[in-house]
């Protein structure tokens, strides 16, 4: 079976650095905020181009966390997209904020600036934009809408490790940038990490404050915090993957252009291609056809898993269907929930593998 992800694959050398590196941990004694975070945050911050980085626990506070320093909480909006992970706009809601959710655009499922537009009123803080599946798209478009309603540009990372465009990684274009590192991201530890990005050391300061019980110095509290550190050993294991990134990258571009050029049935539909290359990081390359369950289960009987990014949009979940969202509704993300799948596109996988998932999609057909 040819799975989504294959950590067991992983290079040797790859295996071999991550057992030094918790070993390195062990030895020193120092589990929680030491020298292995601190390497980490300085690392992560040159990646991404930023003047700072603060580990935290997971993506999901590290939005929370960004929310919280820019003083965005109750009585506040921030614009959002239905089609993401749950933990986008839970961490909206721990905040205290009020979600508002904006459709999508059906060419890319990232979302859309004109249903944003539409959800502007006078409460909106912030648009917290999504780089699903690993794309960057229109960053001058969304640095203007913002610039303009005077509002914050917050982004969810989590998906779009080692994407640039014009140059530009993720987490630098907005005022803050929230990454994930759990396992399956394309830099993923061996649990839960989490981290923000920035250009502006005062909010980083801030959110270092945020992420350790509101702890500025040694039990002196100046306001109300959380718990979540990124942690020692979570750190030397990324720092350690990290040199593994842009290999990693490269070939899931390769998988995706292959995929690009290759997948020719009409009962399958691609997403619009990025501007750029360098624009997608090819977490998920995902796909949408009209006879999704029997395509996914063409794939599963040759050999081929899949998942679904994602089924169920976020204001179809129990907690949310009261949540704000545009005034159009959200028809495009309704579509692609009920269209969207995910094929399998990592680094691990062998050319037959890749060439293995074409066929079997092109050989597909659907039901009369």
């Amino acid at each position: 079976m040819i799975g989504m992800n294959d950590f067991k694959s992983e290079p040797p050398a790859l295996r071999a650095a991550m057992k030094e590196a918790a070993e390195r941990v062990m030895s020193s004694g120092w589990f929680v905020l030491g020298k292995e975070v601190e390497a980490f945050e300085r690392r992560w911050a040159d990646a991404c181009g930023v003047a700072a980085c603060v580990g935290v626990g997971n993506g999901m506070d590290a939005i929370e966390i960004i929310l919280r320093a820019l003083d965005i909480g109750p009585g506040d909006e921030v614009i959002t997209t239905p089609m993401t992970a749950f933990a986008t706009v839970l961490a909206v809601l721990r905040a205290g904020a009020t979600p508002v959710l904006a459709d999508i655009d059906a060419g890319t499922a990232l979302l859309s600036p004109e249903s944003v537009t539409r959800c502007l009123t006078p409460r909106t803080r912030a648009v917290l934009l999504v780089h699903l599946y690993g794309q960057l798209d229109q960053m001058h478009v969304w640095k203007a809408l913002c610039q303009r309603a005077g509002i914050h540009l917050v982004e969810d990372c989590a998906q779009a490790h080692g994407a640039q465009l014009d140059g530009q990684a993720p987490g630098s274009f907005g005022v803050a940038g929230a990454y994930s590192f759990y396992p399956t991201k394309n830099l993923g530890g061996l649990g839960d990490g989490g981290a923000v990005v920035t250009q502006s050391a005062p909010l980083a300061a801030r959110m270092s404050v945020l992420r350790n019980y509101g702890q500025s110095e040694r039990y002196v509290h100046p306001e109300l915090g959380l718990n979540s550190r990124l942690d020692e050993l979570q750190a030397a294991i990324l720092v350690a993957r990290l040199s593994w990134l842009d290999v990693f990258t490269r070939r899931r571009r390769e998988i995706a252009a292959f995929y690009d050029n290759n997948i020719r049935t009409a009962s399958v539909t691609l997403l619009r291609p990025p501007s750029q290359a360098s624009a997608h990081a090819r977490h998920l390359y995902a796909v949408t056809s009209p006879h999704r369950r029997e395509l996914q289960e063409h794939l599963q009987r040759h050999g081929v898993g899949t998942l679904i990014h994602y089924p169920i949009p976020v204001h179809h979940q129990a907690p949310c269907t009261a949540l704000l969202r545009d005034p159009q509704g959200l028809s495009a993300t309704e579509r692609h929930a009920g269209a969207c799948l995910s094929l399998p596109c990592h680094p691990q996988m062998s050319d037959d593998d890749v060439h293995k998932v074409c066929d079997v999609v092109n050989t597909f057909h659907p039901p009369a």
